[in-house]
């Protein structure tokens, strides 16, 4: 597959899924587990209390979850988390799925990791069929990233990142825009990125779940990001998408392409193209509103998928126009009770 071909022109014989806003939906996120081996600050307490075993989906009923998506239309699957490579045997589910990439059901299967496990798992990700993943880094510096991650370390994550490389997985990174933590680094991160030849999104903090902080502090709005950057360099606008909410442009000076994730900014609802399931089979229609459908359910309710079927095209039928994430002395509270782990971004 051609990966620098923009999602969109791929066609299916599958009826898409369309939401009460005449949106296809096509993109499934999956959080095959709300575990991290990190503790960011901008997403998790550092103190916090995970799932119960027996409320997770199991692979196989991941597996179901998500084949009954594909054979809806859904062309594109990301693995998530908290970390997905920390879930044991998580790698039976991933090759699995690629199946579908055989069939030519699924255009595209990848996976958001932070890294740290890439440098055991990146060939076997290759041989299963997954040829992009993004990897979560926030800062170079080895101090800071500790700081910001609690729990990582940096040289892990970079020889990851190696690993992938030498696999011929395609990389982009995900930088968090963290106001006076990460800010005045971020041109040297979008260098060091564009020298490496992978793309870099960067990412406007989300008001989920309680952090132990206030996100105001945080919150670093990506149109003054740009406006800074423009000063730098020659931002062109690119038509160019991966089937998420980036939005894409070529500096002209790296060559390379940076993206920007804007959900408080400029949020991206119009286009919205995706669903989330998270590990215990709970289907939220939108990142930011707590509506949600129950699939665990539905799923453990018989061997057919007739009910399952039902349950995800009601859900669709309540997909909401948009979210409400605000950030401001106001709201400084989290828009959605739900950590980040939990849904998987």
């Amino acid at each position: 597959m051609d990966m620098d071909r923009p999602l969109e022109t791929a066609h299916s014989a599958t009826p898409a899924m369309i939401d009460p806003f005449g949106r296809a939906v096509t993109y499934l996120r999956v959080s095959v587990t709300d575990r991290c081996d990190f503790r960011c600050v901008y997403c998790m307490s550092e103190h916090m209390t995970f799932l119960p075993k027996p409320d997770l989906l199991t692979l196989e009923e991941l597996d179901r979850v998500c084949s009954a998506f594909v054979a809806k239309g859904v062309r594109k699957l990301r693995l998530t988390g908290g970390e997905p490579l920390v879930r044991r045997d998580v790698m039976t589910l991933i090759k699995s799925l690629g199946r579908h990439l055989e069939t030519g059901a699924l255009d595209e299967l990848t996976l958001t990791t932070n890294g740290s496990q890439l440098a055991r798992y990146a060939d076997d990700l290759h041989a299963a069929g997954i040829r992009r993943i993004n990897v979560s880094l926030d800062t170079l510096k080895p101090d800071l990233f500790a700081e910001i991650t609690r729990w990582g370390r940096l040289p892990q994550v970079l020889e990851g990142i190696e690993a992938a490389k030498r696999a011929g997985l395609q990389i982009k990174i995900n930088t968090v825009a963290l106001k006076g933590v990460n800010e005045a680094e971020i041109p040297a991160l979008i260098e060091w990125a564009h020298g490496q030849g992978h793309d870099i999104t960067l990412i406007e903090t989300m008001p989920m779940g309680d952090i132990d902080g206030d996100r105001t502090d945080q919150y670093l709005p990506l149109s003054a990001v740009r406006r800074a950057l423009a000063e730098r360099w020659t931002l062109d606008e690119l038509d160019f998408r991966t089937g998420g909410p980036a939005r894409y442009v070529r500096i002209k000076e790296t060559g390379g392409r940076l993206g920007l994730i804007t959900p408080l900014t400029h949020n991206f609802c119009e286009s919205c193209n995706r669903v989330r399931l998270t590990c215990t089979g709970t289907l939220y229609m939108c990142l930011g509103q707590d509506d949600a459908a129950d699939l665990r359910s539905a799923v453990r309710t018989g061997e057919g998928d007739d009910i399952l079927d039902a349950a995800i095209d009601e859900a669709i039928g309540r997909k909401p126009k948009g979210h409400d994430f605000i950030i401001d002395r106001d709201h400084n509270r989290p828009a959605v009770a739900r950590h980040m782990s939990l849904t998987g971004g």
